[in-house]
C-alpha cells in the first residue's frame, strides 16, 4: 500500500507542490504537464492551418459525431448521476463538512461568489442561446424535443422547458463534482489545487506521476480548446451585434478586432489576479446583465411573468423525459442538441470547476452545493423565461425579422429581438457590452486555471506565465478565424467535444475519490 494513503494527507506523501517545477524565464512550469499541453496544442493548432479547414472541420465533426452517436447513453447517465450524487451530498452527513476546516473563512461575500462563479460558468452561452434556442426548438429549425409539433402551443412550452433543462441542474451539478472534489483535496487534505490530486485516494502516490500527469494533460488541452473556441464564436456574436447597431462591417477584421481588445483586457485582469481583476470584472459583468434584464423584462412583463412559470412547470414536468436516453423517438434532436451541451459541459468542466473552486474556501458542503446547483438554475429560469419567452411570443405575433422569418443567424437572434422593443438600439448596446464583459470573464478565469494547472498547482503564478496563457487563447482563436473562420472555429469545438469522452470516465470517478476521501474527514 502507498505510504500513508489511509488518510489522504499531504503530510503522508512526499510530494511538495511544485517539486517537479522548471524555473526559467520568469515561469514556473510543471514538468512534463506544460511542455506536453503547449506542444499538443501547436501540433493541433499547425495541423488546422496547414490542413484545409473544410477537411480539418469534416474529419473532427465525424469523430464527434461517432462518439455522440455511439456514447450517447454514457453522457445523459453519467449527467444524471452528477446530480444525484451532488443532491445526496446535500443530505448526508458530508454536508457538514467545511471546505478549508472548521475554522475556515470565506474569503469572498456571497454576491462576489456567486457572480464570480455564474459568469465563468455560463457567461456568453446564455447571449447566444437565450433567444435563438428557445425560437429554434418551436420553430423546429433543427427538430423538435420529444417529437412535439413545431408551432404549437405544446411546443412553446416545451421550447422553454428544454431550453432550460440544457441550462439547469444537470450542467451545474457536473462543474459541481470537479469544483466541490478540487476544493476538498486542497483545502481540506493539502494536495496541490490540481486535477491529479482528486484521485490520490484511489492512485496514491501513482497521482504525482504519469496517470496524474495524463489527466492534468487532457484537462488543459480540453479548457484551452473550449475557451479559444468560446472567444471566436463569442467574437462573431459581438461583431453581429456591433454591426447591428453601427452599421460597422462584421467581416473577419472586426472579430480579430474584438478578439484582440478582450484578450488585452484580460491580460490587465490576470495580472491583477482574483481580488483586484477577475472580481471586479465579475461584479460589473452582474450588474450590466441584471440591468439589461429587468429593462426587458420590464418592457415585456405581460409576457415576462407567464413565461417564468411557464419556464419552471415545464423543466419539472418534463426533466424525466429528456434525462431518459432510452427508446426516444426525438434521437436526431436528442443527439444534437441534449448530447451535445453534456459533451461541451463535461468538456468545459476542468476550467469552470477549478476556478470554482478557487473561490470557495470556508463553505460548507451543504452550503457550496445548493448554492452552485439551485442559485444559477433560478437565476437561469428567469433568464431564459423572459428572453425566451419575449422570442417565441414575437414569433407567436409574427413580430419583427425573428417573428416573421424565425432563426437566420443565431449570432443575430437576440438583436433582432431586441429591434421589435422599445429602446431597442439601446438594449442592443447594453448587449454588445454584456457579450464583451463576459468574454472578458471567461478569459481571464480560464487563464488563472490553466495556469494553477500547468504550474504544478500553485495558485501564484508568476506574471509572465499568466499573461503567456491569456494570449495564447486569443492568438488561437485568431489564428483559427484569420486562416479558416467559423469553419476552423468549429473544427476546434469539435476537438473539444471529443475530449469530454475519456473526461467523463475521469468525472465518474472523481465521485468514488472524493466520497473516499470525504469519510476520513471528521465531521461534527
Amino acid at each position: 500500500m502507498t505510504k500513508g494513503i489511509d488518510k489522504y494527507s499531504i503530510d503522508s506523501t512526499d510530494y511538495t507542490v511544485g517539486q517537479d517545477n522548471v524555473q526559467k524565464w520568469g515561469f514556473d512550469v510543471h514538468n512534463p504537464v506544460f511542455g506536453i499541453s503547449a506542444g499538443l496544442i501547436l501540433l493541433f493548432l499547425v495541423a488546422t492551418l496547414i490542413t484545409d479547414p473544410e477537411t480539418a472541420k469534416s474529419v473532427l465533426d465525424g469523430i464527434k459525431w461517432k462518439i455522440i452517436g455511439n456514447f450517447d447513453w454514457l453522457f445523459i447517465w453519467a449527467g444524471n448521476i452528477f446530480v444525484i450524487f451532488c443532491l445526496v451530498l446535500v443530505v448526508s452527513p458530508f454536508g457538514k463538512i467545511r471546505l478549508g476546516g472548521p475554522s475556515a473563512t470565506a474569503d469572498y461575500s456571497y454576491l462576489s461568489w456567486l457572480a464570480m462563479l455564474f459568469a465563468a460558468g455560463m457567461g456568453i452561452g446564455l447571449m447566444f442561446w437565450s433567444v435563438a434556442e428557445p425560437v429554434a426548438y418551436y420553430t423546429g429549425w433543427y427538430k423538435t424535443p420529444l417529437n412535439v409539433a413545431a408551432y404549437s402551443p405544446e411546443a412553446a412550452k416545451l421550447a422553454l422547458g428544454a431550453t432550460m433543462f440544457h441550462w439547469g441542474l444537470h450542467p451545474w451539478a457536473i462543474y459541481g463534482v470537479v469544483a466541490l472534489s478540487l476544493a476538498f483535496f486542497c483545502y481540506n487534505k493539502g494536495l496541490p489545487l490540481s486535477i491529479r490530486s482528486i484521485f490520490y485516494p484511489l492512485l496514491g502516490d501513482r497521482a504525482w506521476g504519469w496517470p496524474g500527469h495524463l489527466v492534468d494533460i487532457l484537462a488543459v488541452v480540453a479548457t484551452l480548446f473550449g475557451l479559444a473556441t468560446s472567444l471566436g464564436l463569442g467574437a462573431q456574436q459581438a461583431a453581429s451585434g456591433i454591426h447591428h447597431v453601427f452599421g460597422i462591417d462584421a467581416g473577419i477584421g472586426l472579430q480579430i478586432i474584438v478578439i484582440i481588445a478582450v484578450t488585452m483586457l484580460a491580460v490587465v485582469s490576470v495580472v491583477r489576479g482574483i481580488d483586484g481583476g477577475v472580481k471586479v470584472i465579475s461584479n460589473i459583468n452582474m450588474l450590466i446583465a441584471f440591468l439589461l434584464l429587468v429593462a426587458v423584462g420590464l418592457i415585456g412583463y405581460a409576457v415576462t411573468f407567464d413565461s417564468i412559470k411557464t419556464t419552471l412547470l415545464s423543466y419539472i414536468e418534463n426533466i424525466v423525459s429528456l434525462s431518459n436516453p432510452h427508446g426516444r423517438e426525438d434521437e436526431a434532436w436528442f443527439q444534437g442538441w441534449t448530447v451535445f451541451y453534456w459533451a461541451w459541459w463535461i468538456s468545459w468542466s476542468p476550467f469552470v470547476g477549478m476556478f470554482i473552486a478557487r473561490v470557495s474556501k470556508g463553505r460548507t458542503v451543504r452550503e457550496f452545493i445548493t448554492a452552485v446547483l439551485f442559485v444559477p438554475t433560478l437565476v437561469t429560469v428567469v433568464w431564459m423565461s423572459v428572453f425566451g419567452g419575449m422570442a417565441i411570443d414575437q414569433v407567436v405575433q409574427q413580430v419583427g425579422e425573428l417573428g416573421h422569418k424565425g432563426i437566420t443567424e443565431v449570432s443575430l437572434a437576440m438583436f433582432q429581438m431586441f429591434d421589435v422593443l422599445p429602446y431597442g438600439k439601446v438594449l442592443s448596446l447594453i448587449g454588445v457590452v454584456l457579450v464583451l464583459v463576459f468574454f472578458i470573464t471567461s478569459s481571464d478565469s480560464g487563464s488563472l486555471v490553466i495556469d494553477s494547472i500547468t504550474a504544478g498547482g500553485k495558485v501564484d503564478a508568476p506574471v509572465p506565465q499568466r499573461i503567456f496563457w491569456a494570449s495564447i487563447e486569443g492568438a488561437i482563436a485568431i489564428a483559427l478565424l484569420w486562416i479558416g473562420g467559423t469553419q476552423a472555429i468549429q473544427a476546434l469545438q469539435a476537438g473539444a467535444i471529443s475530449t469530454a469522452l475519456p473526461f467523463t470516465f475521469v468525472l465518474l470517478m472523481m465521485c468514488v475519490s472524493l466520497v473516499m476521501g470525504m469519510k476520513t474527514e471528521r465531521i461534527n
